[in-house]
């Protein structure tokens, strides 16, 4: 994989001008060169002119990396805008990967309303992701947001057979719960039809989740990673804002 052929940089730049423009000339070039060079080992969807000089963004689909124009040296990192204390790099990944909130199958996900449930959030979460559990007690703190978790068990079969009791508890949220904040294993012996489990895991690949938890915000945007409270709060007012907005 690339990241043992090349250092990992995080670069700190200001942020200059004309970052969709697109160049035709050098950005085909580039991108023939790019997918020569690295073959199958990753699937190039785009190339674009970055918002640094002589940067150019390499949409890889589960990341972006950058390339200089002769395609030579590569930068995989993140580009950081210090004026404003932005991830640029994060907020062009969430862009060019938004999905049609609305068209998740949301009968398939645990739901949770808390207060008027008015902001909505889903997310594809593990039971035995560290991360997840993280995550899950800092949406306990979260008023008025609806959410909905779609189990997704790819990290081992331990994974999968403790959702599948969760989904057959007689009170799916209450286990999910007991277990994630309590550490409450699902005892249930209850039998039902746990299918939802294989479909969500099909979905999550059609959707580009390659980890958990990942978060998707009612503007399709998605936040990979457990959050913080005051990041998940800033960004459902942008998704509430962003849905008003169209």
């Amino acid at each position: 994989m690339i990241q043992r052929n090349f250092v990992v940089v995080l670069a700190i730049f200001l942020v200059m001008p004309g970052c969709s423009m697109r160049d035709d000339g050098i950005i085909s070039d580039l991108e023939a060169t790019l997918r020569s060079r690295l073959g199958d080992e990753m699937t190039i969807r785009s190339v674009l002119k970055s918002p640094i000089a002589g940067l150019y963004e390499v949409d890889l689909g589960d990341r972006i990396i950058y390339s200089d124009a002769t395609g030579d040296r590569l930068l995989v990192g993140e580009i950081f805008d210090s004026k404003n204390r932005s991830n640029l790099t994060e907020s062009r990944f969430s862009e060019i990967n938004k999905i049609d909130f609305s068209a998740l199958p949301f009968s398939d996900a645990l739901k949770v309303v808390r207060g008027n449930g008015s902001r909505k959030l889903a997310v594809f979460s593990d039971p035995n992701c560290p991360y997840c559990k993280q995550l899950e007690a800092e949406l306990e703190s979260i008023d008025n947001v609806t959410i909905y978790t779609f189990l997704y068990p790819v990290l081992s079969p331990d994974s999968v057979e403790k959702s599948r009791a969760i989904w057959c508890s007689p009170d799916r949220t209450q286990a999910w719960g007991d277990w994630m904040l309590d550490h409450r294993k699902p005892t249930t012996t209850n039998i039902c039809k746990t299918d939802v489990i294989e479909r969500n895991i099909a979905l999550g690949h059609s959707l580009n989740v390659k980890g958990t938890p990942t978060v998707f915000l009612s503007d399709g945007r998605r936040l990979p990673g457990a959050l913080s409270i005051e990041k998940l709060e800033q960004q459902l007012v942008v998704a509430v804002a962003a849905k008003k907005a169209e």
